[in-house]
């Protein structure tokens, strides 16, 4: 049971991320996520790292009221938090905008259609008119055109 919990809670938040990077960072909290598309910042740090450290305190907060009660689903629910939010940090900030140069070189078309969304959402530089607000679910338009490309490729190479 606790592994569904963490499965669901892991696929939810997908939805949680879209509807806080559409209406949260790209909303009333636009002063933080501001520098991670303008890129004003000088340093290694954006003012949009905050968002880490506001994420992590309510998961770390059920990871611990959970397991004060022999571990409960209070838990298991920070736990799948915690591990999107890792995935996250994986996705988007090593492999998408190589903050550590890590999987620049990919072929893997789901790869290249997540990388591409994500630059189909930073070509907006102002909060208004964004597209591409999910994270690990890219649309299919993305996911299509790269498949697309593998295919004609390997008939290439079989040829």
């Amino acid at each position: 049971m606790n592994v569904i919990i963490i499965l669901v809670v892991f696929i939810l938040m997908e939805g949680a991320t879209w509807l806080i990077h559409k209406y949260v960072m790209h909303g009333f909290l636009w002063m933080l996520h501001k520098d991670h598309h303008d890129h004003t910042n000088e340093g290694f740090f954006e003012k949009n790292d905050y968002f880490f450290v506001i994420f992590a305190l309510p998961t770390i907060a059920l990871m611990y009221f959970g397991s004060l009660n022999h571990f409960n689903y209070l838990f298991f629910v920070g736990l799948g938090i915690m591990l999107y939010g890792m995935a996250y940090f994986f996705v988007h900030d090593i492999f998408i905008h190589q903050r550590v140069k890590l999987g620049s070189r990919t072929i893997n078309p789901y790869f290249l259609a997540l990388r591409r969304a994500h630059k189909q959402h930073h070509k907006h530089i102002g909060k208004e008119q964004g597209e591409c607000f999910g994270f690990l679910f890219v649309p299919l338009k993305y996911v299509k055109i790269y498949s697309k490309n593998e295919n004609q490729e390997t008939k290439k190479d079989n040829q």
